[in-house]
């Protein structure tokens, strides 16, 4: 575990697990890098190197008032990917993660990484426009900021419901992990969590996605209720070169259990792959 400081001072908390063949985890929104501790050790014990940062503002970084966008959230990965000196990496994205990790793609090329994960990713728009009709309303968006203006706290304990389908019949989610969805959302500085809303909903992440010029797995559950499968990953595998797309039947947002042991299965092949 380390920090690094980006060009504009803000510290970037790190852990840095095992060695080998780097693979480098970027978190969804409101969490942590701890969101990733099953896969990471998962492959710490098969012999790769993981690497995962708490986004800035985030858990145990520094909490900046600016810099809350996809640019900069590209350009501090880049920074820690360069400080670690990670090559052959593979990126892997959750959410808003996945955001990242395909902006960095765009942003910064592909020189020091070999393949990328998207899971249930918000490339290439969330938000519905006229030319993205499947996408999300804005309102839907305001009510979210205004929820984490309002009441945080509460706001986050019940989103943990559509986050892992705890609202579907048959869910058995466990309380703890709920509980700990909503411990990692609390330690989010309340401006970088009301800005960042805009970030995962509102970037256009098309150009960056007809950049990337290495294989992509892509990985979304047909029953999330926070990135609809239908305006996500199917459409970003169109944008892409060289996608691999996997849909779960039946799954969440968030991974739990025999679905979490799945995709851990399909990260492992995956990487197996390069």
């Amino acid at each position: 575990m380390g920090t690094i400081t980006t060009t504009d001072g803000t510290e970037i908390y790190y852990k840095d697990w095992g060695s080998g063949r780097p693979v480098v985890f970027s978190h969804g929104w409101p969490l942590t890098a701890d969101v990733w501790d099953p896969q990471m050790f998962f492959l710490a014990s098969r012999g790769y190197r993981v690497v995962a940062h708490d986004r800035r503002g985030h858990g145990r970084s520094g909490q900046p008032w600016a810099g809350h966008d996809m640019d900069t959230y590209a350009d501090d990965l880049a920074q820690l990917m360069d400080k670690l000196n990670l090559n052959n990496a593979t990126l892997v994205g959750h959410s808003t993660g996945g955001g990242e990790v395909t902006r960095y793609l765009g942003r910064h090329g592909t020189a020091r990484v070999s393949q990328a994960v998207l899971l249930s990713a918000v490339p290439p728009l969330m938000l519905r426009t006229e030319t993205n009709p499947e996408g999300t309303p804005l309102d839907v968006f305001d009510e979210i900021r205004e929820g984490v203006r309002k009441d945080r706290s509460q706001f986050y304990q019940d989103l943990t419901a559509p986050f892992y389908g705890a609202n579907r019949s048959g869910s058995d989610v466990s309380e703890g992990t709920r509980d700990a969805f909503w411990l990692m959302a609390m330690t989010v500085a309340l401006n970088a969590s009301y800005d960042c809303v805009r970030a995962f909903s509102e970037t256009d992440f098309t150009d960056d996605l007809t950049r990337i010029d290495v294989p992509v797995f892509l990985a979304h559950g047909d029953d999330d209720q926070i990135v609809p499968v239908e305006a996500s990953s199917p459409k970003t595998a169109e944008l892409l070169k060289d996608p691999t797309l996997k849909i779960y039947p039946g799954a969440p947002h968030g991974l739990y259990g025999a679905q979490q042991e799945t995709f851990n299965a399909d990260l492992l092949a995956f990487l197996k792959s390069a």
